[in-house]
């Protein structure tokens, strides 16, 4: 006995391998139909047997739209029907995306996360007064508990003080001030209490999970 066995590799390539080799097929076939009037027929069939094949396209905005360019470049652009929407081209296809700026990140103290960096930015932007004195030392007190995180030990006041020094770009100048920060204990007992609510919350989640 012989078996004609065709492998994938001898296959001509799927443009959207998604979709299968049979409605790369259809969508071949309807290329050739010689009328136009056949062709719109045929490729709103497709259309809908694609979005059957793909339901999870259903909770995509404008899921309709993202189907007719899918048979347009499954076509190779190639395909003369009425679409409801315009037709792309390969130049679009081919486009590169522009390049995102990389993200900065808060100087070499990378403890303190960006948040603070952006918090810093906005209070500069302030009038001189109460309220951007609070925020400052807001900031600086926030500033003081990330660096617990990051060093369990202890942390003077004019260290934080320094540092929103520089970061503020010399502009917010706190060094030397008789005003303290909150205690490093208060910190590190408010943190102990949060973390030990946390493990109690995930503690009763795991024995409902049991249950």
């Amino acid at each position: 006995m012989t078996f004609d066995l065709q492998y994938n590799s001898e296959r001509t390539k799927l443009i959207i391998p998604e979709y299968g080799r049979h409605i790369q097929q259809l969508v071949n076939h309807c290329v050739e139909l010689p009328t136009q009037e056949e062709r719109n027929t045929m490729a709103k069939a497709i259309i809908d047997v694609m979005g059957n094949l793909q339901p999870h396209l259903r909770d995509v905005p404008d899921f309709k739209h993202k189907l007719w360019d899918q048979l347009h470049i499954m076509s190779d652009f190639k395909l003369d029907v009425e679409s409801p929407y315009e037709q792309p081209s390969k130049e679009e296809l081919r486009e590169k995306p522009k390049s995102l700026p990389y993200p900065k990140s808060a100087s070499k103290y990378r403890f303190y996360g960006t948040n603070i960096q952006t918090m810093i930015d906005i209070v500069l932007t302030w009038e001189e007064g109460e309220k951007k004195e609070a925020l400052v030392y807001t900031i600086a007190n926030h500033m003081k508990k990330c660096y617990l995180n990051w060093n369990k030990d202890n942390v003077d006041d004019e260290v934080i003080f320094q540092h929103l020094f520089e970061l503020s770009d010399a502009k917010i100048d706190y060094r030397g001030k008789e005003d303290e920060l909150v205690d490093t204990k208060s910190l590190l007992r408010s943190r102990g209490a949060a973390q030990g609510k946390k493990k109690q919350t995930n503690n009763k989640h795991n024995k409902n999970r049991k249950k």
